[in-house]
């Protein structure tokens, strides 16, 4: 069954079209991957997912349900989370403040269950609980990397967007990074992968 159907998504800035027609499908938990160079429209495509930029044709559709005009804090609802190219954390919070952020749709759910979550990602990544409240500018790129995927996964999505997460990180990391992304898969997420290291990426995707 789908998690996610792109039917011919057309994204365009001003009279530059970024995203020229794409479709594709990724089915309930598959990690499929995008590989393309720098400007390729991989990251505008992400984000046209996830509602950050708008659809110009074309329709974008999660779980069966067409999202095409949603705003992107519904999509969040509607399970769907992204890890941004270059992290994106909120560098004047702590590891831990980052991580209830993530889990800003969920703020009903109650202290003991976001607890839960955030134990959760700590034995994820044991380097965050070990900076747990340290302020997340201050992280290593590789740990700020960790910190932007255990937040996404915070609002316990049923679609993670992974955008580069091997970007301008040391081997080591990237390993780490991959081993988590195998376990995600593992468990059963649906993940959308873009990336430029095709062989890292072509070993964990479907």
């Amino acid at each position: 069954m789908s998690m996610l159907k792109i039917e011919s998504v057309k994204v365009s800035y001003g009279a530059i079209e970024a995203v020229k027609g794409v479709s594709l499908e990724v089915r309930k938990g598959e990690v499929v991957t995008i590989i393309g160079a720098n400007g390729a429209g991989k990251s505008t495509l992400l984000k046209s997912i996830c509602g950050l930029e708008p659809v110009a044709q074309g329709r974008i559709i999660v779980d069966g349900k067409d999202c095409t005009g949603v705003p992107a804090h519904q999509r969040v609802a509607q399970g769907v989370a992204m890890s941004p190219e270059g992290r994106g954390v909120f560098a004047d919070q702590t590891v831990r403040e980052n991580l209830m952020l993530g889990a800003y749709s969920r703020r009903s759910s109650g202290a003991a269950a976001l607890n839960t979550s955030i134990e959760r990602e700590f034995a994820r990544f044991p380097r965050l609980k070990e900076r747990e409240h340290q302020l997340a500018g201050t992280l290593s790129g590789g740990e700020q990397q960790m910190l932007a995927i255990a937040r996404a996964l915070m609002s316990e999505p049923r679609l993670l967007l992974l955008d580069e997460p091997s970007l301008g990180l040391a081997p080591l990391i990237i390993k780490d990074i991959f081993d988590a992304i195998r376990q995600l898969r593992d468990a059963g997420l649906t993940i959308l992968l873009v990336e430029q290291m095709a062989k890292q990426a072509l070993g964990v995707a479907d």
